[in-house]
C-alpha cells in the first residue's frame, strides 16, 4: 500500500481529494497542472491499493473520494523494503506539509487576535525510549479524534469553526545512541 503513495503527484492527487472531498480526473488535472489522462492512471494505482473509490456520478462525470481522512504511513519494521518505501513518502509528505506552512507564514491571518492566537509552530527536544515515543505518536494522533467527520459532513462544524491542519512528526535522532541499560 506505501509504494502505491510513492510517486509524488499521487500525494498531490490525494491532497486534491482531500480538499475537494471528491472530483473527477479532469479536476484534478486542473489543480495539479497534469493531463487529466495521467491523472486517470494515477487514480487507478491509488484506488488498487485502497486509498480512493468511485463516488456517485454526477451526470457523465465520474468522481474519485478518498476512503480515509488520514493515513498512516507506517512502515513494516522488519522489511527493509516498506522501510524504505515509507521513508521516501514520508519525505514528500514533510516536504509538502513544510511549503504549505510557509506558504502560510508567508500570509499569516494579520488583524484577527482570536486566529493568530490560534498559530504555533513548535519545536521540542525529548529523551525517550521506543515506547514512549510510540506512545506519544498515539497520542497526538488521539487528539483530533472528537473532530474526525468535520470535513466530510458540514453539519458537524461548530458555528465559527474554520478549516485548519496539524502536521507532527515523531521521530528518535539517529545520531543519538540509546541511555545505557541500568
Amino acid at each position: 500500500m506505501l509504494r502505491a503513495l510513492a510517486h509524488p503527484l499521487r500525494v498531490e492527487i490525494l491532497a486534491v481529494l482531500d480538499d475537494l472531498l471528491e472530483a473527477t480526473a479532469t479536476e484534478i488535472a486542473e489543480r495539479v497542472g497534469e493531463s487529466p489522462s495521467n491523472c486517470s492512471f494515477h487514480l487507478r494505482q491509488l484506488e488498487k491499493a485502497g486509498y480512493i473509490e468511485r463516488a456517485e456520478p454526477r451526470g457523465t462525470a465520474k468522481p474519485w473520494r478518498p476512503v480515509h481522512a488520514s493515513r498512516n504511513l507506517r512502515p513494516d519494521p522488519e522489511d527493509a523494503a516498506s522501510v524504505r518505501t515509507s521513508a521516501a513518502l514520508g519525505s514528500l509528505y514533510v516536504q509538502r506539509e513544510a511549503s504549505r506552512v510557509v506558504d502560510f507564514l508567508a500570509t499569516p491571518p494579520v488583524g484577527d487576535p482570536e486566529w493568530v492566537r490560534t498559530v504555533m509552530i513548535n519545536s521540542s527536544e525529548v529523551w525517550a525510549t521506543a515506547d514512549e515515543l510510540r506512545e506519544l505518536g498515539e497520542r497526538i494522533v488521539a487528539l483530533t479524534a472528537h473532530l474526525e467527520g468535520r470535513s466530510s459532513d458540514p453539519s458537524r462544524r461548530p458555528p465559527g469553526s474554520r478549516r485548519a491542519f496539524l502536521f507532527a512528526t515523531v521521530n528518535p535522532d539517529p545520531r543519538s545512541e540509546p541511555t545505557p541499560q541500568g
